[in-house]
C-alpha cells in the first residue's frame, strides 16, 4: 500500500508539501454520485495553513489519483483532555468529496447563455435527437463547463474524449439539480456512467459505458479474493410504470412503461408516476417511466468485502460501473454493477477495501435518497411553471 495526500488550489496547483503523519483515511467512491471521505491527522500550524477554504484534497493510491475534490469541511478540530484523549495539539479531521460535488451544486438553466435576470419566462432547456453521452456533455459544458457563462465556470473543468456511447434520447429540464438531470439521461440512454478525473492540470468530465468484466472480474471464497458476503434478493417494487401527463381541459396523456419479464418472473406491481409538467409524450413521459422501472427493479444487493490479489485489484482491474461476478455459497453466480468502492487505510494497519455490487437500490438508505430526489424534482417543476 502506498497512500499519498496532497492539497491543491482550485486551479489544481499544489499547495504546501505532501501531508505527512495522517492517522486514518476513509473514502467511498460512488457510481454517478459524488464521493465522500474523511482523513484524520495531527494538528499543526503548517497543516492548518494549507487546509483552507476553496482548496482540494487529492488522494493518491500507488501513484494514481484515487479520489480528488473539494474539502467540504477543511478543518474539524478536537483537542483537550478528557474522554476523547486528544491532548494538545489535538487532531484535525478533513471532510472531502470528489469533483462531482462541485457539479452537484448547479441547476439547469432554461437558457444557459444569458444572465439569470434575463431567463425566459416559461421556457425549458430541451435537447432532442442526440445520444445520451452528447446530451450529458452538453448539459455539463453549458452550465458549469467551458461553454458556461464566466461566473458559472468551474476552474480547470474540461470535457474528456468522446466515448461514442449511449442510445438516442432527449431531455427537458429547467431549475433541476444538474447531476439529477444527467442521471435521468444516463438511465434512459442505456445505463451510462459519468465521472470526473484529475489529469495533469485539468478536471476531465467523462461519460462512459460500464464494462462487462464478468468473465475476468470474479469474486469468490474459493478464489481467495472474497472475505465477507451479505446477499439479499428482493421482489421488484414496480414492474408497470403508469405515467400521467399534464391535465388539460380536454385531454391528458397516459403512457405505460413495463418490464414484462420481471412481471412474469415475480408478479405485476403498478406505480403511478406523475408527469404533470408534460402535456404529451414527447419522450419525457416514457423517460420518467423508464427511470421508475430502473429504481424499482428486482434488486440483488451484495455487500462484499474484497481483497486485492496480484490479478484483481480495485481501481486497476475493475472500477465503478463495471459489471462483475460474485459466486454465492450455493455456487450460483450473480452479475451486476460495482456501485461503490470503500477504501479505509492507516499507516500501521494497511488498507481495507469494500465493494458494493448490485442494483441501484444497493446503496445506503436508498428509500430516503430516492424520496429526496423525487421531491426535489417535483418541487422544482412546480416552481418552474
Amino acid at each position: 500500500m502506498a497512500i499519498t495526500l496532497l492539497v491543491t488550489d482550485q486551479d489544481l496547483a499544489p499547495v504546501g508539501d505532501v501531508i505527512d503523519g495522517w492517522t486514518s483515511l476513509d473514502v467511498t467512491r460512488r457510481f454517478n454520485e459524488p464521493a465522500s471521505g474523511t482523513v484524520e491527522l495531527p494538528a499543526s500550524p503548517e497543516v492548518a495553513e494549507i487546509l483552507a477554504e476553496g482548496h482540494r484534497l487529492v488522494v493518491m493510491r500507488d501513484g494514481q489519483v484515487w479520489c480528488a475534490g473539494p474539502m467540504e469541511v477543511p478543518q474539524e478540530w478536537e483537542v483537550g483532555w478528557g474522554e476523547s484523549g486528544q491532548a494538545p495539539p489535538g487532531t484535525i479531521t478533513v471532510h472531502f468529496s470528489d469533483d462531482l460535488a462541485r457539479i452537484a451544486g448547479y441547476i439547469t438553466w432554461p437558457d444557459p447563455a444569458v444572465a439569470w435576470s434575463s431567463q425566459p419566462a416559461g421556457a425549458w432547456r430541451t435537447i432532442t435527437g442526440q445520444t445520451g453521452e452528447q446530451i450529458i456533455r452538453q448539459l455539463i459544458t453549458e452550465n458549469c463547463g467551458p461553454a458556461a457563462r464566466p461566473e458559472r465556470q468551474i476552474p480547470a473543468l474540461a470535457l474528456g474524449a468522446v466515448a461514442g456511447v449511449g442510445t438516442t434520447t432527449s431531455v427537458n429540464t429547467r431549475f433541476e439539480p444538474l447531476l439529477e438531470a444527467c442521471r435521468r439521461v444516463a438511465i434512459d440512454a442505456g445505463g451510462l456512467g459519468f465521472r470526473t478525473r484529475q489529469s495533469g492540470g485539468q478536471i476531465l468530465f467523462e461519460v462512459y459505458a460500464p464494462r462487462d468484466l464478468t468473465g475476468t472480474a470474479r469474486f469468490s471464497f474459493g478464489l481467495g479474493n472474497l472475505r465477507h458476503l451479505r446477499a439479499k434478493v428482493s421482489a421488484p417494487t414496480v414492474t408497470h410504470a403508469l405515467v400521467a401527463g399534464a391535465e388539460l381541459e380536454f385531454d391528458r396523456a397516459f403512457v405505460q412503461v413495463a418490464d414484462t419479464a420481471a412481471a412474469s418472473r415475480w408478479y405485476r406491481v403498478e406505480r403511478f408516476v406523475d408527469g404533470s409538467a408534460e402535456t404529451d409524450d414527447d419522450g419525457e413521459l416514457t423517460q420518467a417511466g423508464k427511470e421508475a422501472l430502473a429504481e424499482g427493479a428486482a434488486p440483488v444487493e451484495l455487500a462484499t468485502v474484497t481483497v486485492d490479489t496480484p490479478d484483481l485489484r480495485a481501481g486497476r482491474d475493475f472500477d465503478l460501473g463495471d459489471r462483475v461476478s460474485i459466486v454465492l455459497p450455493s455456487g450460483a453466480e450473480v452479475a451486476d454493477l460495482v456501485r461503490s468502492i470503500h477504501l479505509q487505510a492507516s499507516p500501521t494497519g494497511g488498507e481495507y477495501v469494500t465493494s458494493l455490487v448490485g442494483s441501484a437500490e444497493a446503496t445506503s438508505d436508498p428509500a430516503m435518497v430516492r424520496l429526496v430526489r423525487d421531491l426535489t424534482r417535483r418541487v422544482g417543476r412546480i416552481v418552474a411553471r
